[in-house]
């Protein structure tokens, strides 16, 4: 057993810390490989330890060392700052905030600075977004200002909102634009900037590896590819090998990313892309925890894929106190609405009619709700039917 000890930088404040800030629920974290000492004042966290049993995969990005090479994915509307420190607490190697938007962070848009917020992250990482070179490097320079440790740039988002821009995946056809990009950031902080891609525009423009390699040349510390291409949105299977081709054409960190939905398929991926890195995004929705289980399969740790059923209902109620705190009652009940659904969804596990009933009947009573006493109450109820089940 070994304890390992990251220092960072939060805002102004200084912690040692390679766990999330404790929250005012203490989880046992029964199942996990974490043990957790805290100490907090009414200022808030001033230090994390946390002691872990097993060697971590390590991965460097520019001059900062992560404990592990999981990292979860920045998927805009999912995770916000709860969700993040939840998933730090679990061992996921780094977290990175929601898409910004460049241009709306610097007018004040309220969304977007609370997106690029990173309260209670230890290591604060924000994704930007945008087209303008000059406008993408004043907003990388204002959250480093509030206390981000690495920039990274989105050119892979497959939306349709944010490609018309001509932002993200829309700058895998516009390579000038993306280097002036690149340039532009790169010059405005001094904390180390990445880059989350695909493989191209569709088929006929693998542009992944151009992408990768004008990236390293202008001082880029690591890349991300999810292994489709934007015209794949989703669909199908992440292709895998594909990714080796940008791995072999730089010298710099690839992390891999797509169709992790399971711990084994950290092994699998990094097998099939020859990366150094796992992302994961969708995987993880619901499932906080994963990220951490995935380092732990990679680090040769066994155990379950999931918490106990008790450990995960705890981890709902202090995530919804965070979304009620984070956004106010009235925005917090609803934005929490979705994760209360994948939440319930990969509790009850499996497929068939019996999770399918389980999901949704739960489902039509919790998120409709308005209040959150009741929201709380029907999160209880629903876990305890569930661990019942489990002890027939």
């Amino acid at each position: 057993m070994h304890r390992l000890q990251l220092r960072v930088g939060v805002g102004r404040r200084r912690v040692t810390s390679s766990c999330c800030a404790a929250l005012p629920r203490r989880l046992p974290l029964r199942g996990s490989c974490n043990c957790l000492r805290c100490r907090q004042n009414t200022a808030g966290l001033i230090s994390v330890q946390e002691t872990v049993p097993f060697s971590i995969p390590a991965l460097r990005v520019g001059a900062v060392a992560l404990p592990n090479a999981v990292i979860l994915a920045p998927m805009a509307g999912i995770t916000d700052a709860p969700v993040r420190r939840m998933a730090v607490r679990y061992g996921a190697g780094l977290v990175i905030s929601e898409m910004v938007a460049s241009e709306a962070l610097l007018e004040g848009h309220p969304e977007m600075t609370l997106r690029a917020q990173g309260e209670g992250v230890p290591f604060h990482a924000v994704q930007i977004a945008g087209n303008d070179p000059r406008l993408m490097g004043e907003a990388a320079r204002m959250a480093e200002a509030a206390g981000a440790g690495l920039i990274d740039i989105n050119m892979g988002c497959p939306a349709k909102r944010v490609t018309t821009g001509a932002a993200g995946a829309a700058l895998l056809r516009d390579l000038p634009l993306a280097w002036a990009i690149f340039e532009a950031v790169r010059a405005a902080v001094s904390v180390p900037v990445t880059v989350k891609t695909r493989l191209g525009w569709d088929e006929s423009q693998p542009t992944a590896v151009a992408l990768a390699r004008m990236a390293q040349e202008s001082g880029l510390a690591m890349v991300t590819v999810h292994g489709r291409t934007r015209c794949h949105f989703y669909t199908g299977r992440a292709d895998w090998p594909s990714i080796r081709t940008v791995k072999a054409a730089v010298a710099i960190p690839v992390v891999a990313n797509g169709d992790v939905v399971a711990a084994a398929d950290g092994a699998a991926i990094l097998a099939a892309s020859g990366a150094d890195g796992v992302m994961i995004g969708r995987g993880a929705q619901g499932r906080p925890w994963f990220p951490g289980r995935v380092a732990q399969a990679l680090a040769g740790q066994c155990g379950a894929e999931d918490p106990p059923l008790d450990e995960q209902r705890d981890v709902l109620l202090e995530l919804y106190d965070g979304w009620l705190s984070l956004y106010g009652t009235a925005l917090g009940v609803r934005q929490a609405r979705k994760h209360v659904g994948w939440a319930l969804d990969a509790a009850a596990g499996g497929e068939g009619e019996a999770h399918g009933a389980f999901v949704a009947r739960w489902r039509k009573r919790l998120l409709v709700l308005d209040d959150p006493g009741g929201v709380r109450a029907g999160i209880c109820a629903a876990y305890d039917e569930l661990m019942w089940r489990a002890a027939a």
